[in-house]
């Protein structure tokens, strides 16, 4: 495949990248460990409902909200990538 000024398997690099880092991504937000009785950023009480339903939890219902929302603005392109890439 022409690639133009890139290396030999440069298109299949820019993708591994990709991959790897929404990989790490999503492991870093993996619940680990015993669930907090307090959420780690606002300190207010985790309900036990909630530590049941979703083990290692970490944060209150609020701050997990604003979180997923941060999470999802995310544009998701590889900035690693070629100019091309980044252009579409």
């Amino acid at each position: 495949m022409a690639t133009g000024w890139a290396q030999d398997g440069a298109v299949q690099e820019q993708i591994d990248s990709t991959i790897e880092d929404a990989v790490q991504r999503v492991r870093s937000q993996l619940p680990r460990g015993e669930s907090l009785s307090h959420c780690e950023e606002c300190d207010a009480p985790i309900p036990e409902a909630r530590r049941q339903a979703v083990p290692g939890v970490r944060l209150c219902v609020a701050c997990q909200g604003e979180h997923d929302r941060e999470q999802a603005q995310f544009s998701g392109y590889n900035r690693r990538g070629s100019k091309d890439s980044q252009l579409r």
